[in-house]
């Protein structure tokens, strides 16, 4: 059987939609992408704030009494009224604050649940090529440790700095009644020290950037290791890798130590000016008493205020710095929302019973051209039909371009240029979410995910029947292990897969594949881990679906495809040749050489396939 050629494009040929572009839109502005996750939450936070004033101006009366008190007690006047006023000044103001804890805390934990769910939701969705470039780790410490900077100022350092402001402008105002002298001397030393805190503040926000840059190269050092645990001890690399990842959390040390000394350093100055406010007040105020020219009560008085304005100006600062925290981790959010994602894969139906396909579709490449970033070309224009219902094997030295086809197929990529067609219409003019619908796509390394191997069947067909699930572990040979499991169906795996066997593993991937009842199966070297005769029996079903599907091979090992209606020879991203066995190897000298070196053909070039071949 020989390729069909492609038919050259004509007007009337579907196009693919012109390419998304690429460049990213202007940056938002950090602080406005901060104030965008707290609008939501606009109302509590506001109530939040008031409840924080309430307080904050419970605190604010006080100073006047404690004087009214200190009046009384000069003049031999009754104090028991503004003793007991003060005391419930102090009972209300602690009251408000706990009520204001609790909401403000709510509301932190929803707005970190909103920016998690948004986050995890592209991540999942990220097209492949972006996951392809990007540690995992480096990912995931988006979701965690990013998110946590951003809750924090998104709600508890909005109404930080609020409070601060605004319960900083109360004090002054009745600073100012009490006395405007001593006044301008507190305004003069905390403006002094303000200055210098306009200078330090924007350096936390560059700290705390590096700082998570380092924490995601951690996540990544570690994802590194983590997933390939086994190879890592196999050869005796733990210390190569220890120390690979030590130098990652070296680099967040010294990241974060750069952005503790500058918060430790706002710490200092915001404690620093309340106490030089303090001593210049009290050397002011202290000579005007002498001076007959102030009451010492009111001096008292200001002092207190004086003493007030700590709590406020530590508000504010420490809800600065938090803002500072939090705008230097948005950043790293926000690249997330300016990656592309597949915006098509979300398929209404999933979650319905599998039904069977509608018939085997064709398959057909026309003139499919694609690099990928850096590289050579991995395809040069390849155009080949496989018919409906039958099955095609590509074989072909490593680098030839057969995984590249399947993934073109499955969307992950897309092709520079051409036309993959699946019943005569272009799969990018389709959803992803119905491309792969359409295709069961058993990978090479047959990836199985951590749960119950019932989990694992039923993980893209969740309708399926107890006798659907009964028939593939038939096909698969897989129903003699589960009978042999004391759990069964119910039997964890583990992390991947590690408690199955790699013959395990793969023919689990298969009957999951299977289970979907799809019009096209590809699979990649499925049968590499298998024993004689469960590649016997496995092939058998292979044999089986592609009578109700359209099957395509990637093999390495010929023995199991010498009996494939079409085998597609691939050499350098070019259709070599395409043919049966028998034509190929009395056609093609790279096929015949790739048959003799696995004793499929004689010395005299005579076809001994048939050996090693069932019967179909």
């Amino acid at each position: 059987m020989t390729t069909a050629s492609a038919p050259p494009a004509t007007a009337e040929t579907p196009q693919p939609p012109a390419p998304a572009q690429t460049s990213e839109p202007p940056a938002t502005p950090p602080l406005r992408v901060l104030l965008r996750y707290a609008r939501p939450h606009r109302t509590v936070l506001l109530a939040t704030l008031l409840l924080v004033l309430a307080a904050s101006a419970a605190g604010l009366v006080q100073p006047l009494v404690a004087q009214h008190v200190l009046d009384g007690l000069s003049d031999g006047r009754g104090v028991l009224g503004p003793v007991l006023l003060l005391a419930a000044l102090v009972v209300l103001g602690a009251g408000l604050t706990g009520l204001q804890s609790w909401w403000q805390q709510r509301t932190s934990e929803r707005v970190v649940r909103q920016i998690r769910r948004d986050l995890v939701f592209r991540l999942i969705r990220l097209r492949v090529p972006e996951l392809d470039r990007r540690p995992p780790g480096d990912l995931i410490s988006r979701v965690t440790s990013d998110s946590a900077l951003v809750q924090n100022a998104a709600t508890e350092g909005l109404v930080m700095v609020s409070n601060g402001v605004l319960s900083i402008l109360g004090a002054v105002v009745l600073m100012g009644v009490v006395h405007l002298g001593l006044l301008g001397v507190t305004a003069a030393v905390l403006i002094a020290v303000a200055l210098v805190m306009v200078l330090v503040l924007p350096r936390i926000r560059e700290a705390v950037a590096r700082a998570q840059e380092s924490v995601g190269a951690v996540g990544a050092a570690l994802d590194r290791t983590l997933g390939a645990a086994r190879t890592v001890k196999a050869n005796g690399a733990e210390g190569r890798e220890t120390e690979r990842a030590g130098e990652a959390i070296e680099g967040a040390y010294r990241a974060g130590l750069a952005g503790a000394r500058y918060v430790a350093l706002v710490k200092v100055l915001s404690g620093v000016s309340i106490q030089a406010a303090f001593l210049a007040v009290l050397g002011v105020g202290g000579a005007l008493v002498a001076a007959g020219s102030l009451e010492a009560s009111a001096l008292i008085a200001f002092l207190l205020y004086v003493f007030y304005l700590a709590s406020p100006v530590g508000s504010l600062v420490a809800g600065l710095s938090m803002l500072q925290q939090g705008l230097g981790a948005v950043g790293r959010i926000e690249q997330v929302k300016h990656m592309p994602v597949e915006d098509d894969v979300d398929d209404p139906r999933e979650g319905l019973a599998t039904v069977a396909a509608p018939g085997a579709p064709p398959v057909e490449f026309r003139d499919v051209r694609f690099s990928y970033p850096g590289r050579a070309p991995a395809l040069r224009g390849i155009s080949y039909t496989v018919p409906g219902g039958t099955q095609t094997a590509l074989v072909g030295l490593s680098g030839a371009g057969k995984t590249t086809m399947f993934a073109l197929l499955q969307r992950f990529h897309e092709p520079a240029s051409g036309q993959i067609r699946i019943d005569g219409v272009d799969i990018a003019t389709l959803p992803r979410s119905e491309v792969r619908r359409r295709i069961a796509y058993v990978e090479q390394e047959s990836p199985v995910m951590a749960g119950t191997i019932e989990d694992n069947l039923r993980y893209a067909a969740t309708g399926a029947s107890d006798e659907d699930i009964a028939e593939v572990l038939r096909l698969t040979r897989l129903d003699t292990l589960i009978d042999r499991l004391p759990d069964g169906l119910r039997t964890e795996v583990g992390n991947r897969g590690v408690t199955l066997s790699g013959g395990e593993r793969q023919r689990l991937a298969i009957a999951r594949a299977l289970l979907r009842r799809p019009e096209v199966l590809l699979l990649d070297e499925a049968t590499a881990q298998l024993d004689a005769s469960n590649e016997r029996a496995l092939r058998e079903a292979v044999d089986q679906a592609a009578r109700r599907c359209t099957v395509i091979l990637i093999a390495h090992r010929l023995s199991t495809v010498t009996g494939a209606d079409q085998i597609v020879v691939l050499e350098h991203g070019l259709v070599r040749a395409a043919g049966t066995h028998a034509e190929l190897v009395e056609a093609d000298v790279l096929y015949r050489e790739l048959a003799s070196s696995q004793m499929l053909v004689s010395e005299g070039n005579e076809d001994i396939g048939e050996l090693a071949d069932v019967p179909r």
